[in-house]
């Protein structure tokens, strides 16, 4: 039997315990692993609960148990989980983490810890929740060399722009329905400012390029500023808007970005709604692959975790995880990235030949919005783009638009 500890029991804490004792037999019958949770760490403690026995506060007794092989780190934040994380690997004890922030910020250092020490550490979980994405990258597609990652990453973003664009309801409002149904934090400022997403691209960055990508260096932008104006704009356009985090390997570079993009009706993730996430990948040889799903929840992210613990109980002792190169992996500026514009112009259509002297040629959308309009641009930088903006004030708002 595999002894395991789990640190910290809420949500997703709690779910890993509840998998592995529930499916326990099967995960023994299909992977000949026998796992069990043998501690708890958590702050509180929780009468009534079948697992109260296994609760306890001090870390101490986790990381000197000898018998304890495998570590759960569901705690969220970067501390105590970096520091219980680092002691955890010295100790020669396997690491999952379902913390997408201490991956992003410390995943470098823990992987060549991991390493010297001859154990693993993995986080599936981090990325995508419960949608199997950083395994396919480490070994289904590892004959491929990957060009593209292209995602909507953040389920609650794209919950309330869903909910937005089906009910013709403002940012404030559905974000306070999202908070209500517990799919959106009190501070919610992580997932509607495109933090949490451009964390989950620069890890799945790192793995499928094979250096590091510090999430600090991507441009990102929220959902903040998203109206039910762009939404109208939108729909007139047979588009719709999404909270894109994507990385490309261009001939001058690597991009990445994080931002509200208009995607078109033939574009895989048109339909990706709710809060669901799904992860557009391209490689050399295999095309175009989309891996779809629930980006979160207890159940889905436990069962993500909880296969990462699989595959370290039949690794133990071999060091056996994702990596990349410590060598840091510079991004091209913005400023150099070319695409199409969406602008909303003030002014009436008689205004568009004093657009187009800003902009050059443009192509106008028709909407039933008073005082306004709009077009999209051609093909144009993003320096381009702001020096053409620069030009009036009469530009209300932008989205990039997305062609595959």
């Amino acid at each position: 039997m595999i002894q395991a500890a789990v640190l910290g029991y809420g949500t997703v804490g709690s779910g890993v315990v509840e998998v592995i004792d529930v499916n326990h037999d099967s995960i023994l019958k299909k992977a000949d692993v026998d796992l069990n949770v043998k501690y708890i760490l958590d702050l509180r403690d929780f009468p009534g609960d079948p697992n109260q026995e296994k609760v306890v506060h001090d870390y101490e007794t986790i990381v000197n148990d000898p018998e304890v092989k495998i570590v759960v780190e569901t705690m969220g934040g970067v501390e105590p989980a970096f520091t219980f994380t680092k002691k955890a690997l010295m100790a020669g004890k396997s690491v999952c983490t379902s913390n997408k922030e201490l991956v992003a910020r410390h995943g470098t250092e823990l992987l060549a810890l991991a390493k010297e020490n001859h154990a693993s550490y993995m986080f599936e979980a981090s990325c995508g929740g419960g949608i199997p994405i950083i395994r396919p990258l480490r070994t289904c597609l590892c004959a491929d060399v990957i060009d593209e990652i292209t995602g909507i990453l953040n389920g609650t973003t794209n919950y309330i722009l869903t909910k937005m664009i089906e009910e013709d309801l403002e940012f404030d409002e559905v974000l306070k329905d999202a908070q209500q149904k517990g799919y959106a934090e009190r501070n919610p400022e992580a997932d509607v400012e495109g933090h949490d997403a451009c964390r989950k691209i620069a890890i799945l960055s790192s793995l499928a390029y094979g250096k590091r990508v510090d999430f600090t260096d991507i441009y990102t932008e929220g959902i903040t500023k998203i109206s039910s104006a762009e939404i109208t704009y939108a729909k007139a356009m047979k588009k719709t808007i999404k909270l894109l985090a994507s990385s490309r390997v261009t001939d001058d570079g690597v991009i990445a970005m994080v931002a509200p993009h208009l995607v078109n009706g033939d574009d895989p993730l048109y339909s990706v709604n709710g809060v669901f996430n799904a992860i557009f990948v391209h490689g050399n040889m295999l095309g175009d692959a989309m891996f779809y799903g629930q980006g979160a929840g207890k159940e889905a992210t436990a069962s993500a975790v909880v296969a990462d613990v699989i595959e370290e109980a039949q690794c133990l002792g071999t060091g056996k995880m994702s990596e990349w190169s410590p060598e840091k992996q510079e991004l091209l500026d913005v400023s150099e990235t070319k695409k199409r514009y969406f602008v909303r112009f003030q002014g009436d259509a008689s205004d568009l030949t004093e657009a187009e002297c800003c902009f050059g040629k443009v192509n106008a959308v028709v909407a039933p919005l008073a005082g306004e309009f709009g077009f999209t641009t051609g093909v144009m930088t993003e320096k381009e783009y702001q020096a053409c903006a620069a030009k009036t004030d009469r530009v209300i708002s932008m989205l990039r638009v997305r062609e595959k």
